[in-house]
């Protein structure tokens, strides 16, 4: 359990799950690319999950760059 204030650490074996998941489940690259930022910039708002809001943040700069 993580100390107060501070955000649990993912394993490496979490890691590799997560990015399992991710190559099996998202083919497309734009989609691929899509939950990558949304993931970034959750991590960038200490957020613990990826909701909407990180991927509407993301969204403007994923059509820009497609």
């Amino acid at each position: 359990m993580p100390l107060p204030g501070t955000k649990p650490a993912l394993h490496a074996g979490n890691q590799e799950l997560v990015s399992r998941l991710l190559h099996l489940h998202f083919k497309d690259d734009k989609t691929k690319e899509a939950a990558v930022r949304g993931v970034r910039q959750a991590q960038a708002e200490d957020a613990l999950r990826v909701d909407v809001d990180q991927l509407e943040k993301v969204l403007p700069q994923l059509l820009l760059d497609f």
